[in-house]
Parts: structure tokens; sequence; C-alpha cells
């Protein structure tokens, strides 16, 4: 697995997701997934930008859709034209997918051809959960997005994950340059692949499968601390999602806990508290392991506690 000692700070779907049911404008400023989220995330000190390849547009599938269906959705690139109205489930309702600054879908190359060239792309390998892939159906989706970025990534970096496990372990049979990371809620939620459901699960497949790291829901980890030194140990990566991610507070208890970065979709706020950790620690961790005289111990512990209840 590849190491750096930098904490990693990653945008989630570029300059964070859209929440549609939140008051908070900056959860509804650029619309996920598109170029212009990519490159307002890229403005910041991020290290990479997390998206979606594939995904799903109300009722059909983003897999079912033609190529020409998929862009006949949302703003056209033709002057004059009118897309259809793009939709989201919100909590069972559907509602309008309304943000104050709206963009095209785009493709993968698309990314790697518009997108600030110095920030990293996390391509997260999108499958329906509900649904038994075959191995040669995941096997020729795979090598059809291996296909574009071997084509287009020239130096930027890039990191793979997903949530189906099998995707993630051909993922790495199918090539060794990049590193590939198993998505896990760690317990959260229950699927019936039991390897979706635990930490100890996601462990197991990395290890098995020779992956490179685990990106887990971030309750997961505080609810069970000790993961994260077996993992550590285990030579694995671990990085965290969730949205405990956009307070500054819960990313400095991670750093400290050895965690290697954070998907957030705050990213100027995370951003910059990382920068002022950075500085104010001469860029190495805080050697005693507290915050303002808080012990590390004490404050997983109270972590712990108030997301058990």
């Amino acid at each position: 697995a590849e190491h750096s000692e930098k904490f990693v700070v990653i945008g989630h779907r570029g300059h964070g997701m859209n929440m549609l049911q939140s008051t908070d404008r900056r959860m509804k400023a650029f619309k996920e997934n598109s170029i212009l989220s990519f490159n307002k995330a890229a403005n910041h000190s991020l290290d990479y930008i997390e998206f979606d390849v594939q995904g799903a547009i109300f009722e059909k599938k983003v897999t079912d859709l033609t190529r020409d269906e998929f862009f006949s959705y949302g703003p056209q690139r033709e002057a004059g034209s009118v897309g259809k109205t793009l939709v989201r489930k919100v909590n069972g309702k559907v509602v309008e997918w309304d943000v104050e600054s709206d963009d095209q879908s785009c493709t993968l190359q698309e990314a790697f051809e518009k997108v600030n060239p110095k920030v990293g792309f996390n391509v997260e390998l999108k499958f329906e959960d509900d649904v038994v892939y075959k191995q040669d159906h995941l096997i020729h989706v795979l090598e059809v997005i291996l296909k574009v970025v071997n084509e287009h990534a020239n130096e930027r970096p890039i990191i793979f994950s997903s949530f189906q496990p099998d995707a993630a372990l051909l993922m790495k049979k199918l090539q060794q340059r990049y590193p590939v990371y198993f998505l896990t809620n760690g317990g959260t939620e229950l699927y019936d692949d039991v390897r979706r459901n635990s930490l100890e699960e996601a462990k197991k497949v990395a290890l098995e499968g020779g992956l490179d790291g685990i990106v887990s829901e971030v309750k997961a980890v505080f609810r069970n601390p000790s993961a994260v030194r077996e993992i550590k140990g285990a030579k694995l990566s671990l990085l965290t999602y969730g949205k405990l991610n956009n307070f500054p507070e819960t990313v400095h208890v991670q750093r400290l806990m050895g965690i290697d970065g954070v998907i957030v979709d705050l990213v100027e706020e995370i951003t910059r508290a990382v920068d002022e950790m950075n500085t104010r620690n001469g860029g190495g961790d805080d050697e005693k392991g507290d915050i303002g005289g808080i012990e590390l111990s004490f404050l997983l512990n109270l972590l712990s506690q108030v997301i058990q209840h």
C-alpha cells in the first residue's frame, strides 16, 4: 500500500454532496459530480476529489441509459436547448435537484480533460446494493473504466474504491498501478453480503485480496477505535466518510488516531482547518495525543458514547 505522512482531504463528489433537504446553502452551492464542482473543489488545498462512475437517475439507473439519454437530463450543451428535469429521492420523496450553480453531466474522460490536473481522483465504482453481478459483467465495466483512466490519467494520482467487494477485488487483479480501497458502512447498515457488515470483515477482504486500504463510515470507526489499530497494524490505509467529517473537531481526533484521511462535504472549512492543524504542529502530529489538554482516549470514549445513543 502507498503510505504518505500527509493527512489526506478528499472532496465528496467534488465540492461536496448536494443535501437538497438541508437549509445550509453550502450543501446546495454546486451541482455534485460535475466539472464545475470538481474545479471549485480544486481551488482549495485538497488532495483528491471523489466522484461516482455510474449512479442513479430516478427510476432508471445510469447503467440502463444510453449515452444520449444520460445527457438529455439537466443543463444542455447546445445553446437554447432545455434538458429534462433531474430529480432525486430524498427520504422516500421525489424532489427537484435544485442547486445554486448547476452544470452539465460529464463523462469520465471529460473529467480528466477539464479538471485541474493538480487534484487527484478517487473514482468510486458504483453498483447496485441489491443486485448479484456476474463476474464477466463486473470485468467488462471495470475494463471500460480502466481504458479511459489509462489513456487520460497522465500524472494525475488515482484511487479506486467500491462498496461492491467483488468489484474492488477484481479492479486490483486487473491493474496494480493504482491503489484500490474497499468501501464499507462498517456495520452501521446491514447487507446480505456479510463482507459489507463490519470493519473486521472489511479488513479480511482487503488483506485477502491484496487491496491497499479501507474507506469506512466515520461512525463505525468511533464506535470501534481498536479496529483502527488493527487495520493500521495490518499495513492497510484507512480513510473515512460521513457527516461527522464536516466538523473540524472530529477530523482532528481522527488525525490523532492515525487515520490517513477524510472525505468531506464542507471542502472549504475542512481544508482550512487541516491546514491550520499542519501549521500548528509543524506538519507533524501532536506528540501527546491531546487536543488543548484533553486526552484523546477521553474524547474517543465521549464520541463513542454519543454515537451509541
